[in-house]
């Protein structure tokens, strides 16, 4: 680095302990900008329920809505009668829960991001879909991962 002296004798740039310091401060501060930033995906899914797993009842997701299993991280919707579809409940935006499903929509209420019936995204922040995961509905009326 070229240390050239100001008028009064001094090496002119950045003093090392400041630059050392900057850095610090730099590091911290990319750090939480990265955890706020989006980045094509904060949230990973979620590790999805063992197969044969019961979920919930059916009788608990309304025609047109849903319901959220927050044990089972996992969202389950029944845009039709009968035809029910399942999500990981984690946002993937930034890996939050997802809290609700009301008006036809899956709500995130961490930076408030939507989801259709079918996992696609309705509003952002959040950039992909959520990840769809297998479930059947029994006979004596349990959703059941799978």
């Amino acid at each position: 680095m070229d240390r050239s002296t100001t008028p009064a004798g001094r090496a002119s740039g950045v003093p090392r302990r400041t630059a050392i310091a900057g850095t610090g401060v730099l590091a911290v501060t990319g750090a939480a900008l990265a955890a706020c930033g989006d980045g094509g995906g904060g949230g990973g899914g979620g590790e999805a329920p063992a197969k044969g797993t019961v979920i919930g009842k059916a009788s608990d997701v309304q025609v047109g809505g849903g319901t959220v299993f927050k044990d089972a991280e996992t969202v389950v919707t029944q845009p039709a009668e009968g035809e029910f579809k399942a999500f990981s409940a984690i946002c993937t935006h930034q890996g939050c829960l997802v809290d609700s499903v009301s008006d036809g929509l899956i709500n995130c209420k961490c930076h408030g991001s939507q989801f259709t019936l079918d996992g696609r995204v309705a509003k952002g922040p959040a950039r992909d879909p959520l990840p769809a995961r297998e479930v059947t509905v029994t006979e004596a009326g349990d959703i059941v991962a799978g």
